[in-house]
């Protein structure tokens, strides 16, 4: 072989590939102990969880520890321990930990990052080399403060280890000033003979609940199987409230007020829904909203007024004035709703200022009033610079009243709805599309329903650093929670004082607390409170960085980090950087952001290895097979070498190498060991990557909680979308063995011709051609019946009565295509692989893989698949289907010649 072969299979990093034989995964890991620990002082959290396996093979592998925690808690500590040696993982400023990462890298070590994103949890994993028949013991703690939601507050405890475990155990020790008015357990972890499992006890002011179900017991819930426990844990629980002042509790210089009054009325509100019926709300997202909004019509009190405005380019008042809910004013109401239907762009902000001059018309004395604006998209219609509309709606709206925002989905651009939302006093909530959005948005209304006080100011005397103490309103069953240092730790008493508004009449609570009465917080938990103070100041300081500027949000940032770095939180700030024993080896786990992941800078000459997709989360060793039905990013026993397991794998990009299939050596499972470094070329060690063979496409489902979805194979030009009648048609071009699509074209009405690949936008419309990149800034191109809307990572199509939204994934292995149909024409039969909106099937009855679809009987198995229409790229569940009996023809019928 020459020399120029040689090194371009060096620099290709792939050194295997499958043999016909799959590689049986062997039984090699006991993990014969799994303890999670929760201690609440307070409703303060703090969970320890304590895995210990053992390698039972004689040779060394890769361990794998993986659990679920709640998406607003902060991790605090995570520790290895081998063979007696400690190795503690070390927050540091996130650009510092950058720096680490990066050194990692360049080395050739691993250094993954340990993160994702769920619904209200996330993946922490990290992975490690245990020596022959040695063991091993994970350590994770994290710390959150429980929320009170409609009267309760809930700590949830996720288990899935992956495999029935002889010695577990779950503790949960609460102690609460206050006794308990209630405390219930719930959760598929305490479903069949699980709940046999659980044992509650309470006294005065505290409250255990153990789990120790046995191995048998583990294999026998409603989630459960062979592979163990797979659910959650719910303990929910309330506190005595017998002081209307709140509860003040001091503790080493530190103190926590929780007032959360219930001997006030409610406040009658008046409250207007602005609802997005554009046309990417079309199918389920609307008949969810129409469902919810019934059902939050009907909970309306006699004395509230409201209003119900539908926007899409055009603003629609069901009336112009706030009406009563009467009983006669809410059937009208209904009528409305029932007939609101997908149509048009998004005018968000014509929609809002309409909300707002409504309430502004007719002012009413000793009420409440509220703005509820439910959207599921960027503004693509009037106003649609976001600055501008902010700006419009902080003036128009001032400080009278809150506006809330709700985010349908993912393609929403949270961020905007969450500045707007903070700057006029109220709070942005996602909205999963799911089978329950509706009983979300309810869930959410049912959190507003009640207002009890309005222009809540808490004050007292001899506190510093306080955490936020001005709220605008006070909502039955939710808690204002107030922390801060006590200056003068010699003073005896302690007083708080909260001032507020109850039905236009001013009203005062006041509450002196003896500061040397230490006696509620036991010794062992003293510690709680200064940590709660940081917790919390930093959780308000990060929600505050959207609004501030200049100096002000600088020095908060740093008060901020400076608190993340003292008590150890991995925050948006910070990260956490793990050493393990390999070497240098290192891995650094962020914080997410809410709504997806932030990819790390790429490490030049390197490709980065980031999870698209969350993996099953326990405890295993990695080896794998070719086809496996989940994608995992794992670490090798090879110096914890990056290593992509099952199914689809594309290949890692390397500059100036671009075809790998020359590059793939046979032999499966096995692994060529080459020197690591040959004239300063980094050689990362690279398992098996199977070429993709077929993308995989969903297809929502009428009435069906699980989507179908089928598999078209690779490579083929394919008729995505086409409506004869308005001369639209979008072709797309598979990319060769990878994921997605390299080139998508657009045509309509002989003139417009649209070419989108992974690099760049060329529009030409018969007269002038447009050129756009995807890294510059986002732009908008507007001409007769188009619109072209290019931001972060997307391009917003829409031409005639079709709006498509095409993605930019960053992925491994490069960069891909993907389009998201968001509004087409109704009761218009389209042609393409896109062009059916929905299908409907049922389950046949005493058979668990056949389905009947089209009153055809076919098989189907339930697998993952990796939902690309999302930027966030969740992976949901499935039934997998063969092509033709969802397509009803052959692959032949929707491919092309030419795009």
């Amino acid at each position: 072989m020459d020399r120029a072969a040689l090194r371009l299979i060096l620099l290709g990093v792939f050194l295997l590939s499958a043999s016909s034989q799959p590689v049986k995964k062997k039984q090699d890991v006991d993990i014969y102990s799994f303890y999670i620990n929760s201690t609440v002082t307070s409703r303060y959290a703090t969970t320890v969880i304590t895995s210990r396996v053992a390698n039972t093979v004689n040779e060394s592998q890769e361990i794998q520890f993986e659990v679920k925690i709640p998406k607003n808690a902060f991790i605090s500590k995570f520790r290895m321990t081998i063979e007696g040696k400690i190795y503690d993982g070390v927050v540091k400023e996130k650009q510092e930990a950058q720096q680490q990462y990066s050194r990692a890298v360049s080395r050739g070590e691993s250094a993954g990052l340990i993160k994702s994103v769920g619904r209200t949890l996330e993946d922490f994993k990290t992975s490690v080399t245990v020596a022959a028949f040695s063991k091993v013991t994970f350590e994770l703690t994290y710390e959150e403060l429980l929320k009170r939601r409609l009267g309760k507050y809930e700590l949830l405890i996720n288990a899935q280890p992956m495999q029935p475990v002889a010695d577990f155990k779950i503790d949960v020790h609460i102690q609460e000033k206050p006794g308990f008015s209630f405390l219930e357990v719930k959760g598929d972890l305490s479903t069949g003979d699980l709940a046999n499992a659980i044992k509650t006890t309470r006294a005065d002011k505290d409250a255990w609940v153990t789990f120790y179900p046995t191995q048998d017991q583990q294999t026998k819930c409603e989630s459960c199987g062979e592979s163990g426990l797979k659910g959650d844990l719910l303990i929910t629980y309330d506190v005595e409230r017998s002081s209307h002042k709140g509860e003040v509790m001091v503790s080493n210089g530190y103190f926590v007020h929780y007032f959360a009054p219930s001997d006030v009325s409610r406040i009658p509100k008046n409250v207007v829904f602005i609802i997005d019926r554009s046309g990417s709300m079309n199918g389920r997202k609307i008949h969810q909203t129409r469902l919810a909004l019934l059902k939050i019509l009907s909970d309306l009190d006699e004395d509230d007024h409201f209003g119900l405005i539908t926007f899409d380019s055009e603003v629609k008042t069901w009336k112009n004035e706030l009406l009563k809910a009467t009983k006669e004013n809410l059937e009208t109401a209904k009528s409305f709703v029932k007939e609101i239907r997908d149509r048009g762009a998004t005018d968000i902000n014509a929609a809002v200022l309409a909300g707002v001059d409504m309430i502004h018309r007719h002012p009413r004395e000793g009420t409440a009033s509220i703005l509820i604006l439910l959207t599921d998209g960027d503004p693509t219609s009037g106003e649609t610079n976001k600055e501008r509309i902010m700006a419009n709606v902080r003036e128009a709206i001032g400080p009278k009243f809150p506006l809330y925002c709700l985010g349908f989905g993912y393609d929403v651009n949270f961020d905007f709805l969450t500045k707007m939302s903070l700057e006029n006093g109220g709070v942005a909530r996602r909205i999963y599309e799911d089978s329950d959005a509706d009983l979300q948005l309810q869930g959410f209304y049912d959190e507003v329903a009640v207002p009890l006080l309005t222009d809540v100011q808490l004050k007292y005397t001899g506190g510093t650093n306080l955490t936020k103490t001005s709220f605008s309103l006070y909502f039955n069953g939710s808690e204002i929670v107030v922390s801060g240092q006590i200056t003068d730790n010699s003073v005896e008493s302690f007083t708080s004082e909260v001032i507020a508004v109850s039905k236009g009449s001013n009203v005062t609570y006041q509450e002196t607390v003896m500061v040397k009465d230490t006696s509620d917080v036991p010794p062992e938990n003293e510690d709680f409170m200064p940590r709660l103070w940081a917790y919390l100041t930093v959780k308000q300081i990060l929600e505050r960085q959207v609004l501030l500027k200049g100096q002000e949000k600088e020095d908060e940032k740093k008060e901020a980090l400076k608190l993340s770095l003292k008590y150890q939180f991995v925050t948006p700030l910070t990260s956490m950087v793990v050493t393990k024993p390999q070497g240098d080896e290192v891995e650094v786990a962020d914080k997410p952001k809410e709504g997806g992941e932030e990819p790390r800078p790429p490490v030049p000459g390197y490709s980065h290895f980031s999870p698209s997709q969350p993996g099953q989360h326990g405890l295993q060793a990695l080896p794998g097979r070719p086809g496996a039905s989940s994608q995992r990013y794992l670490t090798s026993g090879r110096r914890g070498m990056p290593m992509l397991l099952g199914r689809p794998a594309p290949p890692l990009a390397h500059p100036g190498i671009h075809d790998y299939s020359d590059l793939l050596i046979s032999g499966y499972g096995q692994m060529l060991t080459i020197p690591r470094r040959i004239a300063d070329v980094v050689l990362p060690t690279m398992s098996s990557i199977p070429r993709v063979r077929s993308n995989r496409f969903l297809l929502p489902s009428a009435g069906q909680s699980k989507p179908l979805c089928f598999d078209v194979p690779v490579p083929q030009k394919l008729r995505l979308l086409q409506d004869s009648a308005s001369e639209f048609s979008m072709n797309g071009q598979f990319m060769t063995r990878r994921q997605g699509f390299s080139k998508i074209a657009f045509h309509y009405k002989t003139k417009h011709l649209l070419t989108i690949n992974t690099s760049s936008i060329s529009y030409q419309d018969g007269q002038s051609h447009v050129e756009f990149l995807w890294d510059q800034e986002p732009t908008q191109h507007n001409t007769e019946g188009v619109s072209i809307i290019l931001r972060s990572n997307e391009m917003d199509v829409t031409m005639g009565h079709i709006r498509v939204v095409i993605l930019l994934h960053k992925k491994i292995g490069g960069v891909f295509l993907w389009p998201a149909v968001r509004q087409q024409p109704k009761d218009v039969s389209l042609m393409g692989i896109l062009g059916k909106p929905e299908a409907s099937y049922e389950e046949v009855q005493g058979s668990q893989t056949t389905l009947k679809i089209m009153d055809q009987e076919v098989k189907a198995s339930m697998e993952d698949v990796t939902d690309y229409t999302l930027p966030s790229t969740p992976v949901i569940r499935c039934w997998l289907v063969p092509f033709q009996a969802v397509m009803q023809g052959d692959i032949s019928d929707f491919t092309v010649t030419r795009l």
